[in-house]
């Protein structure tokens, strides 16, 4: 059921590693109300949940840790909006490459992700995208050992991709921000640009769901 017109729903933040406290300013920013997620009673609570940029591999195993992965799991199953950026898309991708056997998917977006694709921490690069369902200009997005989706399955809704850089063969037309049903992804952190619209992009899909 659709959250009331003029309420606030509830997006909870995983708060267990990554760029939590800038992502929670976002939200609500967003017209959102944050909540740290760590426990599967706080995930209770929440309309939708963001998971943030970190290092994918610590946040599979802090979610296994604080016994987290399979109520999330359920729960992006059972409909539950959730937003990925960077280390977020990874966890939410059905598979991720050079990634550790180990490592843990949500499996809320069809598709395959490549670790680190852009390149190493040195290799970070700033863009102007065009971002489909987005309103007033190009995004400018903030890539930081960034993944990008090799594969998007038919229903994934490509929304983003890094235009042609010279130079940059690899990474030219690379798909990085992708939506499928109430769940949202993006390689970059738009958390670490001031511009929230991405995040409203994303409460409006929690209010929608």
């Amino acid at each position: 059921m659709a959250i009331a017109t003029g309420a606030r729903p509830v997006v909870g933040v995983l708060a267990l590693q990554g760029d939590v406290r800038e992502h929670a300013a976002m939200v609500e920013r967003a017209g959102a109300r944050a909540l740290p997620v760590r426990r599967a009673s706080e995930l209770s609570e929440v309309d939708g949940l963001v998971l943030p940029g970190g290092e994918s591999t610590t946040m599979s195993r802090l979610l296994e840790t604080f016994e987290l992965l399979e109520p999330l799991r359920e729960r992006i199953a059972d409909g539950l909006p959730a937003f990925g950026s960077c280390a977020g898309m990874i966890l939410l991708a059905r598979q991720a490459l050079d990634g550790r056997p180990d490592q843990r998917q949500l499996g809320g977006l069809d598709v395959v992700v490549r670790r680190n694709a852009f390149g190493r921490q040195v290799d970070s690069f700033e863009a102007d995208l065009d971002f489909t369902g987005i309103e007033g200009g190009p995004v400018h997005a903030v890539f930081i050992r960034a993944p990008w989706v090799e594969k998007a399955g038919d229903g994934v809704e490509v929304l983003a991709s890094v235009p042609e850089m010279p130079g940059s063969d690899d990474a030219a037309a690379r798909i990085v921000a992708v939506r499928q049903g109430a769940v949202l992804a993006t390689s970059f952190h738009p958390e670490l640009t001031g511009d929230e619209r991405v995040h409203r992009l994303f409460v409006d899909l929690v209010r929608q769901a």
